[in-house]
């Protein structure tokens, strides 16, 4: 009975999920969704994005917390337009909670749209929310055994961000083990390793992003 009431949660979620995305794809706007752990850096990465590629790129966030808006907050500082979602107690955002978002913004001012998910390595990849990417970061404070413990986020996404990679000399971090599993699991992900501290490798993502907002611009043409 369990199975049949999680089986049919998760079909109406894909059904709005993909309803958000053929919306998305009309107005040519590339989604990420954003998964990691709390404390891994998503928030941060959010800020370095919104704040070195505003200049040419307009962002929109929709940002995923059980309670506060801290994180939202943050964002907002560098201009780009936030809408908060609280899940009280919700450990994942869902495609239902995303389309109630997306009334709040005009959607023909944004070329990126970022939904930093709730910091959670687990729920948060089983519920699309009508991104065209999943996205997820992994800090090297968080060890490197997480991409095997957790492997269901680091199959389905498109991109693995290794962040604070300058606290490296400081932690026992296997980098080789990661990236060996990592790429084990997946090996058409796209892995770049940052510090949102120090700014080592954003432009790395950054230009995938911008490759992303491309083909998604062209997907919309053909």
């Amino acid at each position: 009975m369990e199975i049949t009431v999680m089986s049919n949660i998760l079909e109406k979620n894909e059904e709005v999920a993909a309803e958000i995305n053929a919306m998305l794809s009309r107005q040519g706007i590339f989604t990420v969704n954003l998964l990691g752990s709390p404390g891994c850096g998503k928030t941060s990465l959010v800020e370095q994005t919104v704040s070195l590629l505003k200049s040419e790129l307009n962002i929109a966030i929709i940002e995923g917390d059980l309670y506060t808006s801290k994180d939202a907050d943050r964002i907002a500082a560098y201009g780009a337009p936030v809408v908060q979602i609280n899940t009280q107690g919700g450990c994942h955002l869902d495609a239902a909670m995303v389309k109630s978002a997306l009334d709040q913004l005009d959607l023909n001012e944004i070329d990126i749209l970022i939904v930093e998910n709730v910091g959670n390595l687990v729920c948060p990849a089983e519920f699309a929310v009508g991104e065209h990417a999943k996205v997820v970061v992994l800090s090297v404070t968080e060890g490197e055994d997480k991409p095997l413990k957790y492997p269901l986020v680091f199959r389905q996404s498109a991109a693995v961000i290794l962040n604070k990679i300058d606290l490296l000399p400081y932690t026992d971090f296997a980098i080789d083990c990661a990236v060996r599993d990592i790429t084990g699991l997946n090996q058409q992900a796209v892995l770049m390793k940052v510090s949102c501290r120090t700014g080592a490798g954003l432009t790395d993502w950054l230009e995938w992003l911008k490759k992303q907002v491309q083909l998604t611009r062209k997907r919309k043409c053909d």
